[in-house]
């Protein structure tokens, strides 16, 4: 009779008052960073950093690849021969950062090519080695800032904030060093989401997103689901209380603000600002998410994050403590203990990060296309300020709703807006100022993103017991090692198809270089951007969780569905059973979860790849046109689709194999 495999406790996931949490494994000693991790997890954070900028100008979202870079770095170290599961984590850890990296690139920078184009500003074009230096810089500050961060949000936070990517890639490594039927619940999500992410953007057989239109086409409301596995297998992680909170500021977004708008602005015969040629009657319901509701979404992500920021300060202290408690330490005999909650010295935290600040100041040609060091060094300490909050803000939201949901473009119109609000005051309205004022925002967010994607990886790590101060080299590998490839990508894709064209539309950082433009020449929606805020401080009274509503308020309904009815299933699948039949049901749930999220994530990556390698740009046609189809079949289809993956959810969650 075989043993059981060793599995993830289930204090991985909650703690019962008294309880702590011992790592996978504990009193076992390992190799972490070897030459065979930090070379493949280079590799892959490489190559899924380069087809995530594609992906990423094509449709404004990234794809997070820790799991899809976690799974085949065990199909490679497995071809290479013996390995273990913290120097596996170590290569996802390296190569994972390459995909926030990538985030903040295309969000941003592309505005500065779009601005390039109108004659007389082709100056503003930037090289190579500066995007790269910019690209460095954020990710380099997002790591840094993050390590006083991780003994209260990974540590004394576990059981609260659960780090969904981060608990599915531990349970992906865990199933994978066993093999067999405890790992086929992953393997079989990775299959599923394989086969649905094929069939919806490569055969197009199934139709990426149902919609269902409520009420008169007049009224312009729709409820609406993504055809997304990882999405519907990230809310099973999340469970019910947060994925319920988030859909109902989706909801709040698609029922009633949107409908609202249309409604107040049907009988205008003028455009209504930020639009500056359609007028509000003759827009879709996602036209008018796209240019008055995302205003009122970064309106209230961004008093969510200062909100966030106040309550979490205590936090924040209580770490800087404990660090300056650490430097004044004599060194000890490092135990496993030890070890397992070591961080990189705040003395070395502090110094790079000062440097960083330093060479962005005095060094011409990084920050800016203004050759003075006072701008510089202004736009130097804006920096310092924005990404020290954002990553503080960026590393609970993940914590709450994953790196996917991360709405890391909203803290960027926010760091904007203040920077670009204090360019305006000190009389920098031209097109340096400007050029700089993103330049400001591209580094705060990359540093917000891989912020989140830090977090994740050392939750990871919490759970398996491997050492944080080496994940944290990992990540500064990972950051270094792919800014300029990411870079270099950007610039042969404008060369070759234009950025903000038909074919690159960059719809991130069209909308930054919106929100720059209307703040210096006095143009910026307030109006929409006090509303979000005024609907988050709502919430706040209400003592609704802030953050995932304000998520949920930003990004469309069809994102925040999925992950609903992911949470939902969860909840009735395990309601009224016992303890230990409902554990064995969230267990194997989450691990089929986990798997769906790398199916789908590999799947994206590898169709990335094929566009722009194999069909030179050109979209992928497929089999059906589902604009074309009539409605009823698009419905038909997309209830399908949904009832389908929530089917074998369940089936893998419930049914019981033998040992």
């Amino acid at each position: 009779m075989s043993s059981e495999p060793r599995k993830l406790p289930k204090t991985a996931y909650e703690l019962a008052e008294g309880e702590t949490y011992v790592p996978y494994t504990h009193g076992e000693t390992y190799p972490e960073f070897t030459l065979k991790a930090i070379i493949t997890g280079i590799f892959l954070g490489v190559l899924f950093g380069s087809a995530n900028v594609y992906l990423g100008l094509k449709s404004g979202l990234t794809i997070s690849t820790s799991i899809p870079v976690a799974v085949l770095s065990v199909v490679i170290f497995r071809a290479l021969g013996r390995h273990n599961i913290l120097e596996t984590n170590m290569s996802q850890t390296i190569g994972s950062a390459s995909s926030s990296v990538a985030s903040g690139v295309l969000f941003t920078l592309p505005a500065l090519f779009i601005w390039s184009m109108v004659p007389g500003q082709e100056f503003i074009r930037p090289e190579l080695l500066q995007m790269a230096f910019l690209a460095a810089s954020g990710g380099l500050l997002g790591v840094l800032a993050m390590v006083p961060l991780r003994r209260f949000l990974i540590k004394k936070e576990h059981g609260n904030l659960p780090y969904p990517e981060g608990m599915a890639c531990a349970e992906v490594l865990v199933a994978s060093e066993h093999g067999g039927k405890h790992a086929s619940g992953v393997f079989w999500g990775i299959g599923v989401g394989i086969l649905f992410k094929a069939l919806t953007d490569g055969f197009k057989l199934i139709p990426k997103t149902l919609e269902i239109p409520v009420g008169p086409e007049t009224w312009k409301v729709f409820l609406s689901a993504k055809i997304s596995p990882a999405l519907m297998g990230v809310g099973y992680i999340l469970g019910l209380r947060i994925a319920t909170v988030m859909v109902a500021g989706g909801l709040l977004s698609a029922l009633i603000i949107i409908p609202g708008i249309n409604m107040w602005g049907y009988d205008l015969t003028e455009p209504f600002y930020p639009e500056t040629e359609a007028i509000i009657r003759d827009m879709s319901a996602k036209d008018i998410w796209n240019r008055y509701v995302r205003y009122i979404g970064a309106g209230a992500v961004a008093m969510a994050g200062f909100i966030t920021l106040i309550q979490s300060i205590p936090a924040m202290v209580e770490s800087f403590k404990v660090g300056l408690k650490q430097l004044r330490q004599r060194r000890r005999e490092v135990t496993e203990e030890d070890r397992t909650d070591s961080d990189l010295s705040f003395k070395i935290v502090g110094m790079f990060v000062l440097i960083i600040l330093i060479v962005l100041t005095v060094v011409p040609g990084i920050l800016g296309f203004i050759d003075s060091v006072v701008v510089r060094g202004i736009a130097a300490v804006l920096i310092g300020i924005f990404a020290f909050f954002f990553v503080t803000v960026s590393s609970r939201i993940v914590g709450l709703v994953g790196v996917t949901s991360n709405p890391t473009s909203g803290m960027t119109i926010a760091t904007l807006i203040g920077t670009s609000l204090i360019f305006y005051f000190m009389g920098w309205t031209d097109i340096y100022g400007k050029a700089t004022a993103l330049m400001v925002g591209t580094v705060v967010c990359i540093a917000a993103s891989i912020a989140g994607d830090t977090s994740q990886d050392l939750k990871t790590g919490f759970i398996l017991g491997a050492t944080p101060r080496r994940q944290q080299i990992g990540e500064l590998v990972g950051v270094v090692t792919c800014a300029a490839f990411i870079c270099l990508v950007l610039i042969l894709l404008h060369d070759a198809f234009t950025l903000g064209s038909e074919e690159l539309a960059a719809p991130q950082a069209t909308l930054m270089k919106l929100v720059i433009d209307g703040v210096l020449d006095q143009k910026l929606p307030w109006n929409l951007v006090g509303i979000g805020a005024g609907i988050t401080l709502v919430v706040f009274a209400l003592r609704l969780p802030t953050l995932p509503f304000a998520v949920g308020v930003y990004l469309p309904l069809s994102t925040m569905m999925p992950l609903f009815l992911g949470g939902l299933l969860r909840h009735f699948i395990t309601r009224n059973q016992d303890e230990k039949e409902a554990e064995r049901r969230r267990e194997k749930g989450v691990l089929f979860g986990s798997g769906l999220v790398g199916g789908e994530g590999l799947t994206g990556v590898l169709l990335a790849l094929w566009i722009a390698v194999v069909t030179q740009g050109e979209k992928i046609k497929g089999f059906l046109d589902w604009e074309e189809l009539s409605l009823l079949l698009n419905i038909v289809v997309g209830v399908l689709s949904l009832a389908a993956l929530l089917w074998l959810i369940r089936w893998n969650a419930t049914r019981k194999l033998d040992n």
